[in-house]
Parts: C-alpha cells; sequence; structure tokens
C-alpha cells in the first residue's frame, strides 16, 4: 500500500463503534486548516489546498467536511460545547466565591492547554469571514451567560466591570503581552493571576 493510500485509508468512513479515529482526524484536519486560514487567510485558502497539506485527496478530505466553512464552524461549535459544558456545571452547583474562582481556573487550563490560542488569532485575522453566522452568536451568548454567574444583584458598577473582565482578561494576555521573551507558561500564570484577582473584586 502506497504512503498516500495509507493516509487516505486513515481519512475513510470508520464503523460506529471505533469513533476514536475520525476524533482525531477530525482534530488533524483543524489543526491543518487553521495554520493555512493563519497564514494565507480564509477567504485565500481552498479545500484542495487543505487536502494537499494532509497530504489526502480533496474526495477523502470530503468525508469529514464539505466546505472550509464547515471546518472553521466546527472549531467555533468545539467552542460553544466547552462553554455549555462549563455553564451546566456552574448551574448544578450551589452559588459561592469559590465556584466563581474554578470557573475562572477551568476557563484558563481549557484556553492554555488547547490550540485555543490559534483559534482566537485565526478570528481576529479574519473577523469578517463568519462575523454574520448564528454559531458565533451563540458563542458570544454562551460568554455572556458564563460571565452572568460572577456578579450578585447589588454589587457596584465598579465590582460588576471588574467581574466581568476576569474571563477577557484570559484572551487579552496574547494581545498585550506578545513580547517573545514571554514564555506561555508566564503569559498562563500572569494571566490566570489577574483573572482571579478580578474575580475577586469588591468595594472594601
Amino acid at each position: 500500500m502506497s504512503e498516500r493510500t495509507s493516509t487516505e485509508s486513515a481519512f475513510a468512513p470508520e464503523p460506529a463503534n471505533e469513533d476514536e479515529r475520525p476524533r482525531d482526524t477530525r482534530a488533524r484536519i483543524q489543526e491543518i486548516a487553521l495554520r493555512l486560514f493563519t497564514e494565507q487567510g480564509y477567504e485565500a485558502t481552498s479545500l484542495r489546498e487543505i487536502a494537499e497539506a494532509l497530504g489526502v485527496t480533496k474526495a477523502a478530505l470530503y468525508y469529514h467536511f464539505k466546505t472550509k466553512e464547515d471546518i472553521a464552524l466546527s472549531m467555533v461549535a468545539d467552542r460553544v460545547a466547552f462553554m455549555d459544558d462549563l455553564i451546566d456545571w456552574v448551574r448544578s452547583q450551589p452559588p459561592s466565591q469559590e465556584v466563581r474562582r474554578e470557573v475562572v481556573r477551568r476557563y484558563a487550563d481549557w484556553l492554555h492547554n488547547d490550540r485555543q490560542h490559534d483559534v482566537m488569532r485565526f478570528m481576529e485575522r479574519n473577523q469578517t469571514a463568519l462575523k454574520d453566522h448564528p454559531q458565533m452568536g451563540q458563542m458570544r451568548t454562551k460568554m455572556l451567560t458564563l460571565v452572568s454567574f460572577f456578579t450578585d444583584p447589588g454589587d457596584s458598577l465598579t465590582v460588576r466591570l471588574k467581574r466581568t473582565m476576569a474571563l477577557f482578561s484570559l484572551h487579552a494576555v496574547w494581545f498585550m503581552l506578545p513580547d517573545d521573551q514571554v514564555t506561555e507558561a508566564e503569559r498562563a500564570d500572569v494571566s490566570l493571576k489577574v483573572a482571579l484577582e478580578l474575580i475577586d473584586s469588591s468595594d472594601s
């Protein structure tokens, strides 16, 4: 079997009870597409180029994604799914400051231990590509739902603003500290520290 045929076989549909490889394949497609979208621009990247970078035919790629928009939206869907799970967890807990802190920790861990930085960079560089798609609206709604758990009805405007900025500070670190001398571990540590300080804000 040739190397190309072997590669393409990994992209073929799998039996229903063997779902691990499809997930790995999906992640690989997303990884390569994300790199091309970021380097070349979303509009300038074709499905054929993605297939070539993967070393498969366009038909093999078609098993998993029909269009490049489907690939981009799958990454948005992954973010929405994560936030849905986090929202469900918060709602299952009695309200407390420690729950709020744990939301920040879980969000930070997900953000810094997955490829979410690359996804955000893609979205920042290609803002017009998917901005009007309903899934983008869903993502923004989920974020607002998450930060709504951070405040109480009697909180002052100052406290409300500080606490709702906690999650956004985790995103901001890559844009505010882009220096090559700053390591990813340092960015993760400092952004989590700032986010927890914001979530603990009070009027006292």
